[in-house]
């Protein structure tokens, strides 16, 4: 499985970032921790998955926007479900990356692939879908989000050909991704936010899990190096001027009482998306009276590997179950 996650790096200027960014409110909800330690460690067994080969079907073609094919891939479990649905959004940046990212697993040790996070996934019971989503500076933002909802809506469209529950569905991603998870999950509607077809289908998922995405881009005007890199590219010029722009993108912009569960899971040595974006997510997520998670995971950065990471998936899958299956 490829367990470790880093996103196309916003550059050593990150650190400038760090250096500014204001601390964490003193009254903002405590976080579970997720930290290393030598030896075995409890809870980090595999997941466990239904019983049976889970079955991935590659570039499903889901869309075409702007001439831009988009594509999918899909793992399903054994049976014939419904099964909830998990979308699971790669990072980079906004820039790069790439669903084979979620969808492919690494080689082991004997040369062999081994699970993708797509096939441990659905190994538990839920259908499974990485998608592509068109990428900055050639297709700016909101063409990220447009294509993750457009993606959502085919599934729905087509949940009986993929043993889909369309009234269950979650969102998650890793570092960019994590973003446009959340955009999925608190903002619903948003003018200029559908494009491509199925619009008489739903975006809406009904719970999130974040890996150490950014909540709040104006963090970034801080740093004008970072700011110019990666920022500009993605969001445009009208950032340094305009602060609507970075409100707009901002997950933390759609905060209400009636957001879905939500998870989010961060390193406290982050450098890239320091974690002061997740805690005052979580506060205001709280303070709103909505459902919200954190985990923290003790001196590791921008993703994880080993432990860690067996450790958080399996807490995100435990989340899922509580919030896709009813189960405590």
């Amino acid at each position: 499985m490829a367990r470790f996650f880093l996103a196309v790096a916003f550059g050593c200027a990150a650190l400038t970032f760090v250096i500014a960014a204001p601390p964490a409110a003193p009254d903002a909800p405590k976080a579970k921790a997720a930290g290393a330690a030598p030896g075995p460690v409890p809870g980090t067994e595999p997941p466990t998955g239904a019983p049976g080969p889970v079955t991935v079907e590659r570039g499903v073609l889901y869309d075409t926007i702007e001439k831009q094919k988009l594509y999918l891939d899909i793992a399903r479990p054994k049976g014939d479900g419904p099964h909830p649905c998990v979308v699971i959004l790669h990072g980079g940046a906004w820039i790069g990356g790439s669903r084979k990212d979620v969808s492919v697993g690494d080689k082991g040790k004997n040369g062999k692939p081994e699970p993708s996070i797509l096939e441990d996934v659905a190994a538990r019971g839920y259908v499974a879908v990485a998608p592509s989503y068109r990428l900055a500076p050639r297709f700016p933002f909101p063409a990220q989000i447009q294509d993750a909802r457009a993606a959502v809506r085919f599934l729905r469209a087509n949940a009986k050909t993929y043993g889909i529950d369309p009234a269950k569905f979650a969102a998650a991603g890793f570092s960019a991704g994590g973003h446009l998870a959340l955009l999925l999950g608190l903002a619903d509607k948003v003018d200029g936010w559908d494009a491509g077809g199925n619009r008489d289908q739903s975006s809406r998922v009904q719970c999130v899990v974040d890996y150490f995405g950014p909540t709040d881009l104006s963090l970034y005007a801080v740093s004008p190096a970072v700011e110019d890199a990666y920022m500009v590219p993605v969001f445009g010029k009208a950032v340094k001027t305009d602060p609507e722009v970075y409100k707009k993108a901002s997950p933390i912009s759609y905060v209400s009482k009636t957001a879905p569960p939500v998870l989010v899971l961060h390193g406290t040595f982050d450098l890239i998306v320091p974690i002061i974006h997740s805690e005052t997510l979580l506060k205001k997520l709280t303070d709103a009276g909505a459902t919200a998670e954190m985990i923290t995971v003790r001196a590791e950065g921008h993703g994880w590997s080993g432990a860690n990471f067996t450790r958080t998936l399996n807490d995100s899958l435990k989340f899922l179950d509580a919030h896709l299956k009813g189960k405590k």
